[in-house]
């Protein structure tokens, strides 16, 4: 997962490539500007819309809780769509409003205590390190940064080495980062964390959807991501896959109705799945949404996607580390669909809006977000830009001619 071949760079679809017309056909705001925000919050296709908004008109029409039975069976393939994306099984499936939500929610169910340790990648990002720091001032854990390579990715050897002492251990790791392009080594920190019996919890926030996620092959205790980014999910959305041999050890610190059932005075009994860990109220139209959108992901195919979107990335990389002026932030050796740069003597937000003026959305990502990376590498900010099936090679051109203009100092000048 950590290398892979480049794809054709094509716009039309054979069968073996991604058709790029097609997805920007079914995707509206693709022609509305130059979006560069799939690591943000993606370009929905038109189905994805249309299965929220048919939902909602549907509650307009019946109330919430009849519309609710009606897509019953369409709700419930949504936990069957997750686990096929990243070959886990339905019961392993839970839904959330955030990968945030679902970070804590295991953290706090797995109820680490003083003398235990907490184990987080320095791609960590920043509402998941915030509840890690909080949890270890309150009750005592120890929280230990993972020690980084040359490449700034998590140092295989020196956690074996962190490992080998025995001590109980929650691993959380970050697959890619909020703050740059780089991919963690994922399933070399599975093999590890099976060998030291450490729980093994993947923020997989920016990679399903993005790059083949199979749980089985990574070896992880449990995933957590979010609908909102390279699903091209609604917002408010996201799931978790929770390994059998975990969810039936662990209590949600917060039973809820919708995860257990009363069955007396001063007794109840959890669910037999990982819904035991969901909470009764949520939108349903946007999980609707969301099941729309995870059919979609696994019909373009998730290894074509992601051969795809390295490869488009790699394109734009290059381009950019032509330009006078402009410097890639991203660490050496395996990259994704996120490109990060700085452009000399402008602030990062500054070169967001001049983007923006020439209608080139990308955003700034500041060390306050991620830093145990950014603020470890000195960067006050970089710029991201994140290409998704519907960026063809105008929205390169545009994004490249925009970043020329603003490293020449003309970056005011929108297109006329």
């Amino acid at each position: 997962m950590d290398s892979i071949e480049a794809a054709p760079v094509t716009s039309s679809g054979t069968g073996a490539e991604t058709d790029v017309a097609a997805e920007r056909a079914r995707t509206v705001g693709a022609g509305l500007s130059h979006h560069f925000n799939a690591a943000g919050s993606a370009l929905p296709s038109h189905g994805v819309m249309a299965a929220v908004v048919d939902h909602l008109r549907l509650e307009e029409r019946h109330g919430g809780y009849e519309a609710a039975a009606a897509a019953r069976e369409r709700t419930e393939d949504v936990y069957a769509a997750a686990a096929e994306l990243i070959g886990a099984r339905a019961h392993e499936i839970a839904l959330f409003d955030s990968a945030s939500t679902g970070l804590r929610v295991l953290v706090d169910a797995l109820r680490p205590g003083r003398g235990e340790r907490v184990i987080a990648s320095s791609t960590t990002y920043v509402s998941h390190a915030l509840h890690l720091m909080a949890m270890a001032g309150e009750r005592g854990v120890e929280l230990v940064v993972a020690p980084v390579d040359g490449r700034r990715r998590v140092d295989l050897d020196a956690l074996d080495a962190l490992l080998a002492d025995g001590r109980p251990s929650i691993l959380t790791v970050s697959h890619i980062p909020t703050s740059s392009g780089l991919v963690e080594p994922v399933e070399g920190i599975g093999a590890i964390a099976r060998r030291h019996r450490a729980t093994y919890i993947l923020d997989a926030t920016q990679s399903v959807g993005h790059l083949n996620v199979d749980v089985g092959a990574i070896g992880c205790d449990a995933l957590v991501t979010t609908g909102r980014k390279f699903l091209r999910g609604p917002r408010g959305t996201g799931f978790a896959y929770v390994g059998e041999p975990l969810f039936e050890r662990l209590t949600p610190t917060a039973p809820d109705v919708r995860g257990a059932r009363w069955v007396s005075a001063s007794g109840w009994e959890l669910s037999r799945n990982a819904r035991r860990f969901e909470s009764w109220e949520s939108a349903v139209a946007a999980r609707l949404g969301l099941g729309a959108a995870l059919r979609e992901a696994i019909a373009r195919s998730p290894r074509r996607t992601e051969r795809w979107l390295r490869a488009r990335a790699a394109l734009l990389r290059s381009a950019l580390a032509d330009l006078p002026g402009v410097r890639i932030a991203d660490p050496e050796g395996p990259v994704s669909a996120i490109v990060t740069f700085v452009v000399d003597g402008v602030e990062s937000p500054a070169v967001v809006d001049a983007l923006a003026a020439r209608n080139v959305r990308v955003v700034s990502v500041p060390a306050t977000h991620g830093q145990w990376d950014l603020g470890a590498r000195a960067l006050p900010s970089v710029v991201r830009a994140s290409v998704h099936v519907y960026n063809d090679e105008a929205d390169i051109g545009a994004l490249v001619d925009a970043v020329r203009a603003v490293a020449a100092g003309r970056g005011g000048e929108a297109n006329g």
